[in-house]
């Protein structure tokens, strides 16, 4: 599919300035049709509300003397920010100029024509060696790049010290979903997930395949024709570890509706143990900034008792394969000012804001080099760091193909609930809708 050429706002701007000089030497008879050349054009940019403040501060800082950056707020929910991006790019909404894109969502816009493709020049320098692995690839598409990461997330295995002390079990070596059940109820804990029936719970389920060493799809670019390899034993092994928490007494009891933000209170609960917990890496700052107060730990003292442990394996002696997040900026395809966009994409995602939104807002970066900055280091422990940076190095993303929304849903319906999981049927039934829905045979 032929790409919009990012020199269209160069040329445009060209006509605009000959329009000017029309109107002011009284050529035309009426100038309103060519705009308000009373100041610099305003560049939209949708973000999610994660480190709105800085995203905020950011916008000012790249703002220049040929283009003003305002922020547009998105709904909070993944899913809810892909529906409204794109249905504003289906119209072609020449207003959407930058957007912050959930990673799954870059190959979906990319192969619809919504997404500027970067200049070769450009490209290389957004996915240069100081990106990490994990990151450069999710700005990727059909061997060309389409947008800039910004910020790489990761989930680690966060835990209270005392609770997996009590439960005897060796948090410097790697440790197994299984473990970590079984240690949780054996100390009287639980364990937090993410499995309301939501994106987040494909996440925690694709990463159970994939640290058994299998994936939810292969061939990805296929589209519609990619091989689906759900229904394997790796998907068994994901299935028995959701059955085994869903059947432990180790589960929290709002484990079918559980999100990012329900098992935090469970960590510093009072008169109780406490929990094991994969999330992301906003969880540290979360917590730091809640010492003394309701649902966070009594002190610092209570605050050195957190953990934080790479996320476990699915299968013991096999890598776990951390889930990738993050955010990363794209350039409409539709608009007006696509080299201006270009340019403050390159700006909100450089070294230094990367930087400003781990200090500032628990958002890690996608550059190596950002670890190493002093404010980084300062606001961080240097072990939390490596494991972080580490994480996102070897994790797994979820599948890169244009139709990973319908794939999300399709395997959301066959999982939930987790009470309802069945190593036995559910890999295989999730493989067959999921085929009949590509193929048009099902309705989501």
């Amino acid at each position: 599919m032929k790409q919009p050429s990012t020199h269209r706002g160069r040329s445009r701007r060209t006509i605009a300035a000959l329009a000017s000089l029309a109107c002011t030497a009284g050529l035309l008879t009426s100038c309103s049709a060519f705009g308000d050349d009373s100041g610099p054009p305003t560049l939209n940019w949708y973000v999610n509300p994660d480190g709105v403040e800085t995203l905020t501060k950011l916008a000012k800082q790249c703002s220049t003397d040929d283009y003003d950056i305002e922020i547009q707020l998105l709904p909070s929910g993944a899913t809810d920010q892909r529906m409204q991006l794109a249905r504003r790019l289906a119209a072609k909404d020449s207003s959407t100029d930058l957007m912050s894109l959930d990673p799954v969502f870059v190959a979906e816009f990319a192969n619809a024509g919504w997404l500027e493709k970067l200049p070769e020049d450009t490209a290389a320098k957004a996915v240069d060696e100081d990106v990490l692995t994990g990151a450069a690839e999710t700005v990727k598409w059909d061997d060309a790049v389409y947008a800039f990461p910004q910020w790489a997330n990761t989930q680690v295995l966060w835990y209270r010290k005392s609770l997996a002390e009590k439960a005897g079990l060796d948090m410097t070596k790697p440790v197994t979903w299984s473990e970590v059940i079984e240690a949780a109820e054996k100390a009287g804990g639980t364990v937090g997930v993410q499995a309301n029936k939501y994106e987040a719970y494909v996440v925690w389920i694709n990463a159970l395949i994939q640290g058994a060493g299998g994936d939810i799809i292969s061939d990805n670019e296929a589209g519609k024709d990619a091989k689906i390899d759900i229904d394997s034993d790796a998907g068994k092994k994901a299935a028995e570890v959701i059955k085994q928490l869903a059947d432990s007494d180790a589960k929290q009891p709002d484990l079918s509706t559980s999100n990012e933000g329900t098992s935090l209170g469970a960590m510093f609960p009072e008169g109780a143990p406490g929990e094991f917990m994969t999330n992301w890496t906003f969880v540290y700052k979360n917590y730091e900034g809640v010492i003394g107060k309701p649902g966070g730990p009594v002190d610092k003292d209570a605050f050195g008792d957190l953990g934080y442990a790479r996320y476990p394996e699915t299968v013991a002696g096999e890598d776990s394969k951390p889930p990738i997040g993050g955010i990363d900026i794209g350039v409409g395809a539709y608009s007006e000012h696509p080299d201006f966009a270009m340019a403050a994409a390159e700006c909100v995602t450089n070294t230094e804001a990367q930087v400003a939104l781990a200090v500032e807002s628990g958002l890690m970066p996608a550059r190596a080099s950002a670890y190493e900055d002093p404010a980084l280091a300062k606001a961080y422990p240097p072990d939390l760091l490596k494991l972080f940076r580490e994480s996102v190095d070897t994790g797994g993303p979820r599948p890169k193909s244009a139709y990973y929304a319908t794939i999300s849903a399709a395997i959301q319906s066959q999982w939930h609930s987790p009470f309802d999981v069945d190593p036995d049927s559910t890999p295989g039934d999730s493989a067959d809708f999921l085929s009949d829905v590509l193929n048009g045979k099902a309705l989501l």
